[in-house]
């Protein structure tokens, strides 16, 4: 007989992880704040698959801090073709981002949910597809959150450190995104902001604060 035990993950497809985090609820009609992984919450060693290693970036603690304090939902939307590439498995994963939860947790930041994409050309089997609408700069994450939590995403934030996650903001009718020591750009409606100085870190928490 075959094993019909669950998937111990909380995946909805073979390649997309979609797991809320907590038990706030939020007001239909939140903007959120979306945040990149690698890069943006924890420094980024090349897909990271050991949750001994993951440090975090500190400007990152008080933006956080500053959305639970508003209560805006805070969520990770992160693509993770190391999966797909068959460099770590979700197990990896899961111990990494638990090792990233707690590291914020015990700085009083909090995250809400996490959305995770392995799909990618360069994958094999199942996750071996090019161009994945839940894929950043695709904005099948955020869209996806959106769904579930009952987001305005016109008034949500996104901080990433590649163009990528700025693009998927601006897919998913973001207005506003911090690039992580990037340049600032304007294009169809969206605004890149530069997150790289205690300036650009203040005017982000005053947008958050606005919210």
């Amino acid at each position: 007989m075959a094993d019909a035990s669950p998937n111990p993950f909380p995946l909805v497809e073979p390649g997309l992880w979609v797991e809320r985090v907590g038990d706030r609820t939020f007001a239909k009609g939140t903007p959120a704040l979306f945040l990149d992984r690698d890069g943006t919450i924890n420094v980024d060693t090349g897909y990271p698959d050991d949750p001994e290693k993951i440090v975090l970036l500190d400007n990152i603690v008080p933006v956080i801090a500053a959305a639970n304090r508003g209560g805006i939902p805070v969520i990770i939307v992160t693509n993770q073709s190391g999966i797909a590439r068959g460099y770590f498995g979700w197990g990896d994963f899961a111990d990494v981002n638990g090792r990233v939860l707690d590291l914020l947790r015990a700085r009083d930041a909090f995250v809400d949910m996490i959305v995770a994409c392995a799909y990618h050309e360069a994958g094999e089997g199942p996750l071996a597809i090019a161009d994945h609408p839940m894929r950043k700069p695709n904005p099948g994450m955020l869209l996806e959150a959106a769904t579930r939590i009952g987001l305005d995403l016109k008034r949500s934030l996104i901080v990433g450190d590649k163009p990528a996650d700025m693009e998927a903001g601006r897919r998913a009718g973001l207005s506003r995104g911090w690039l992580v020591d990037g340049e600032a750009t304007s294009q169809a409606g969206f605004e890149v902001l530069p997150l790289r100085d205690h300036d650009d870190l203040n005017g982000l928490l005053v947008a958050i604060e606005t919210l």
